[in-house]
């Protein structure tokens, strides 16, 4: 019993450092050796396969807790109306102003900030733009109860409409992006400079340079960030990933709770 204790602990272990090594291969394989540890522990520590096979599916169904306790619950505003407020102070964002710096110091212009709340959350961006790559970059922060994270963007827009999106969002995406839209998705370290290298890069690869993309105006920032954000609520309606709830509140349909939980999974085995 003690030798399958350890046994089981090392594949554990093993596994967790695999995830951990850097690589997309190494996270897959520690990924799937998880999966078979806590087969392991059910099998082994447990006395039966069949127990093994429920701690196992664990790891699949463990979202379904999340999504029926509280994605069902939640209901979004269709209008989401950008205000102009104050930036989070320091013990609510520590590191905000040196971002800000950075990314400045990467020849973007200071904008302006906003937010929208709803139902104890906000959402906070505060917007850049550089005139010479027309490209915007933002400065995002959300905050639910005590819950927070914030993550970086840098955005170019070409003449015949297409939108090529850099971040490091931390989550996979909660949504489908509008017809169009080609993300550039990076690890949640990078620094500022790292990012908008990467945006670059992307924009090169895809054989674009600084006259396929149209000029934005700074002062029309805003009006941009609330026309993509109505946009892209509207076209998820359409895909049936929300459903209207009233005239001004949508939630999350069936479907869109089943799109939930197949982008978890991507994230846990990282197939993007």
């Amino acid at each position: 019993m003690i030798s399958d204790l350890f046994f089981v602990a090392g594949a554990g272990v093993f596994a967790t450092a695999l995830r951990n090594y850097g690589h997309p291969v190494m996270f897959r394989l520690g990924t799937f050796g998880l999966v078979v540890t806590s087969f392991l522990a059910g099998w082994l520590l447990g006395g039966s396969v069949s127990l093994g096979v429920v701690f196992a599916s664990t790891w699949f169904l463990m979202p379904w807790v999340e999504i029926l306790t509280s994605v069902r619950k939640m209901r979004l505003p269709l209008k989401r109306s950008l205000e102009k407020c104050p930036p989070p102070p320091h013990s609510r964002f520590p590191g905000f102003e040196e971002l800000s710096d950075e990314m400045e110091s990467a020849g973007f212009e200071y904008v302006e900030d906003v937010d929208w709340k709803h139902d104890g959350a906000r959402h906070f961006y505060r917007l850049f733009h550089n005139s010479k790559k027309r490209t915007t970059g933002a400065i995002c922060l959300v905050e639910q109860d005590q819950y927070s994270f914030f993550y970086s963007t840098f955005s170019s827009r070409a003449i015949d409409g297409r939108h090529f999106l850099t971040w490091n969002y931390p989550f996979s995406q909660t949504m489908h992006f509008l017809p169009g839209t080609q993300l550039n998705r990076v690890e949640n370290d990078f620094d500022i400079e790292e990012l908008e290298a990467s945006h670059q890069t992307f924009l090169s690869t895809l054989e674009l340079q600084v006259h396929d993309f149209a000029e934005l105006p700074s002062e029309s920032l805003r009006e941009q960030t609330e026309r993509d954000l109505h946009e892209l609520l509207e076209h998820n309606i359409a895909r049936g990933i929300l459903t209207r709830d009233g005239a001004e509140m949508t939630r999350y349909s069936v479907r869109g709770m089943f799109f939930l939980w197949t982008q978890f999974l991507r994230e846990f085995v990282r197939f993007s």
